[in-house]
């Protein structure tokens, strides 16, 4: 378990931060900005959790983001863990269950919504508002992954997981502009 008795260290006074493994490396590493851009997706999901309001289905919004924003410290945990042939302990990385888990909350919620006739641009409720900025946090943690799985070993089922939640933020936000009915909708040209 973790314990914390101070919060500043003075490590990181030089530039340089370490990793689970304890190699330091600089702030501006890709695998840092990888995990650093989970951390902001988090903290705007921690925002959106605000305002998913107390009917039955922001009670359920609320509480599979509740396991989501749990999920984004277990895939940071597993981005600051270089891969190690041989660990000490093995390390905590994402598993396909999280990713199946997704994919079934999607389903159930994407058979609740009428399709898409239009790209739905950020907005309607507060909640669904903040959700698309999330969702667009979390894309970003994802071409960063992507970048350092090009040269570093990644966890495939981290950069899974990154992209099921992209679409689930999606459809979430649909699904809390009651189930698509408030989208904000594309139109294409329309101020020419």
């Amino acid at each position: 378990m973790v314990q914390l008795t101070r919060i500043y260290t003075r490590g990181g006074d030089q530039g340089e931060t370490s990793l689970a493994d304890g190699a330091r490396v600089p702030k501006h590493d890709l695998r840092v900005a990888a995990y650093g851009t989970v951390d902001e997706a988090n903290s705007v999901i921690g925002i959106a959790r605000l305002h998913t309001g107390s009917s039955a289905e922001g009670a359920e919004a609320d509480a599979m983001l509740a396991r989501i924003q749990n999920d984004l410290f277990d895939l940071g945990a597993d981005l600051c863990t270089p891969h190690n042939p041989d660990p000490k302990m093995p390390p905590l990385r994402i598993v396909d269950a999280q990713v199946e888990r997704l994919e079934r909350e999607i389903d159930r919620m994407n058979a609740e919504i009428p399709p898409i006739r239009s790209f739905v641009l950020p907005g309607g409720s507060a909640a669904s508002a903040h959700l698309h900025l999330a969702r667009t946090v979390i894309r970003r943690a994802e071409r960063l992954m992507t970048e350092l799985a090009a040269a570093e070993n990644v966890n495939p089922a981290a950069i899974r997981y990154a992209n099921r939640l992209s679409d689930h933020l999606f459809v979430t936000a649909r699904w809390l502009n009651d189930k698509g009915r408030t989208d904000v909708l594309w139109v294409p040209g329309a101020n020419r």
